[in-house]
């Protein structure tokens, strides 16, 4: 039994002597870090001394270490399935103020692990070939350093991109925060070592139209076609843009890795590995939002950021539309940080409640930019907090006071009003309840206001659906763990990469990215993979064929119905299945269980909870 946090709330002593009283337990101890190297130890020693058979850990969630207690079982001899912990932490010393009423609960939960404990039966788990390959959706900035990173390692990685151009939304700025890296350099030499490698292939113009399989044997049909004449894509000028050379760069558009697409067509792709790298895409603020779409002087920051580049000016004032701009107004948090019931839901009904976390450091570096570009245009931000995080972002916040910026603090509930000035001078006016100022109203006559818009995942809500991939509440695809299984999904084999997962900045996109790639060549690299085996187990000499567990399974193929000489009978694919135990309670005969989880050991365990 593990202590240090658990022992401030849970009496683990009291524990561990009611452990010892129930008949088969040879011996109950306790030690502060049982998941580590000297608790790993002590557990294989003691299995071998006394012979034992089955172990419980009463510990932590088994999230986070059952598969280190594992791996001490298999140092002893034990087969590494006979163990059940049972989480004292999470759902006691965590949740408990009370320490008597805590220790009680612990001890009804190790109770229930024991009676599970010894229902148990030595399991394998299962070996599944790989295919030797690694397929990554979306060819941005985290799909490029991934493919790249899988291919160094020796696998082979078919790179798959909607749009006619790679690149991604890092194409859509010049300089990067904080060091102003440009963005052409970073890309251009990711696509040139993608160009020069023969183990990795470029698919322009290409979707994934389905996904069938499991981990090392997925089959996803692809779809490619030409682009359309009318097409806006890396340049207007079509025929301009088939003329590039490959490797070619289009400011504010991409890379150009081959050549386009002349002829639609449609295949299957066999690949090991799975790879989400379908990044965001900008919050395009609502008819009326801050006078957006109804004020022509009202854009967004990505809109500025375009203009200031494809619109330098020479002078001493930032020019825009032809226009110069004596006094330009960002406004923070626009599509992030969202409150029910003061923000109004977007189109969906939703609301982005949580922060995009790049925002603050992109609209500070534009500001310090044009204060230290064109010294004679004023600068005011609008802000709730700033969240410069990161290495090098705090100091161009400090740039930007220094630079003599203006900043004007809001209450989420007070956000500034854009309004029409009236006068000659400046057609917009800014109005705002300043908490700088404690709340004192205050406005600013402008040429121009700059909505610093937030991250929104990718619409790719077919592909979510079709893959059964998990989702977060704030609709980025939801990894397994945070710490322990960062880049996994649910789904064994499909990994995440980038920004469709939460909001990134370029270095924790290509963290991401790399991490993800770390996973994907490690289970490639054997050759097979190793699946836990608790999955869905049907008893042939009980079922009847109905199909009840098929139709309400999640993962299309895990469970089928085939023909056997006494009638249709249920038949589990253990690759696809992932042991969630839907189908369990659907069939009337109990014809169907999960291997680990059986009902006879969800009894037990009830009983002895509801005897404590």
């Amino acid at each position: 039994m593990c202590g240090t946090n658990i022992a401030k709330i849970v009496d683990v002593e009291a524990v561990a002597s009611f452990a010892a009283g129930f008949p088969n337990v040879v011996i109950a101890k306790t030690y502060k870090y049982m998941c580590s190297n000297p608790g790993q130890e002590m557990i294989t020693q003691d299995i071998r001394e006394h012979q034992l058979n089955r172990v419980v850990v009463a510990a932590c969630s088994p999230n986070m270490h059952e598969r280190t207690f594992r791996s001490a079982l298999r140092s002893a001899g034990l087969n590494q399935y006979l163990l059940e912990m049972a989480n004292i932490r999470e759902q006691c010393s965590w949740v408990h103020k009370d320490g008597k009423e805590a220790t009680e609960k612990a001890k009804a939960l190790v109770h229930a692990a024991i009676r599970r404990v010894e229902l148990h039966e030595e399991l394998e788990s299962m070996s599944v070939n790989m295919c030797p390959n690694v397929l990554v959706i979306g060819g941005g900035i985290a799909g490029m350093t991934l493919a790249l990173e899988v291919a160094d390692a020796g696998n082979f990685v078919h790179l798959v991109e909607k749009n006619d151009h790679l690149g991604g939304n890092l194409a859509r700025v010049d300089l990067t925060a904080p060091y102003l890296y440009s963005a052409r350099d970073l890309l251009t030499e990711r696509m040139t070592r993608i160009r020069d490698s023969k183990q990795v292939q470029v698919y322009l113009q290409s979707a994934v139209k389905s996904l069938n399989g499991y981990v090392g044997n997925f089959k996803l049909t692809l779809s490619r076609r030409p682009p359309e004449r009318s097409s806006q894509g890396a340049v207007a000028d079509r025929q301009a843009f088939e003329a590039l050379a490959p490797a070619s760069y289009v400011p504010f558009a991409g890379v150009l890795p081959e050549a386009l697409p002349s002829a639609a067509r449609e295949w299957v792709q066999e690949t090991g590995v799975v790879v989400f790298a379908t990044g965001f895409q900008p919050y395009a603020p609502q008819e009326g939002e801050y006078g957006y779409l109804k004020q022509p002087d009202v854009i967004t920051l990505p809109e500025l950021i375009r203009r200031m580049a494809e619109e330098a000016s020479s002078g001493r004032r930032l020019a825009v539309g032809g226009r110069e701009i004596r006094r330009v107004a960002f406004i923070h948090c626009v599509g992030s940080r969202q409150i029910p019931g003061i923000h109004d839901p977007g189109p969906d009904g939703r609301l982005n409640e949580y922060c995009s976390r790049t925002c603050c450091s992109a609209t500070l570096q534009a500001a310090v930019r044009i204060r230290e570009t064109y010294p004679d245009t004023q600068v005011f931000e609008f802000y709730r907090d700033i969240r410069t995080y990161g290495r090098g972002q705090e100091e161009v916040y400090d740039r930007a006071s220094k630079a003599n910026v203006i900043f004007f603090r809001f209450e989420p509930e007070a956000p500034p009003v854009v309004e029409r000035a009236g006068g000659k001078d400046f057609p917009l006016r800014v109005r705002v309840n300043d908490t700088l100022t404690f709340g004192e109203e205050l406005s600013a006559e402008v040429d121009l206001v700059v909505l610093a818009v937030g991250m929104e995942p990718s619409p790719i809500v077919d592909l979510v659906e079709a893959m059964k991939l998990p989702v977060g509440v704030d609709r980025f695809l939801q990894e397994v763990h945070p710490k322990l299984r960062p880049v996994e999904v649910a789904n064994t084999g499909i990994l995440l990469a980038g920004t469709c997962q939460a909001p990134m900045e370029v270095g924790e996109a290509c963290a991401a990215a790399q991490a993800a790639a770390a996973k994907a060549t490690s289970l490639l690299v054997k050759g097979y993979v190793e699946l836990d085996p608790f999955v869905a187990e049907v008893r042939a000499e009980l079922c009847t064929g109905h199909g009840a567990c098929a139709e309400v399974c999640p993962i299309e193929g895990a469970i089928t119905l085939t023909a056997a000489d006494q009638g249709r009978k249920a038949r589990v694919n253990p690759a696809l299945c992932t042991g969630c135990g839907i189908c369990v309670p659907e069939c009337p005969e109990k014809a169907i269980e999960v291997k680990g989880w059986t009902l006879k050991q969800y009894e037990e365990m009830v009983d002895a909870i509801v005897a404590a």
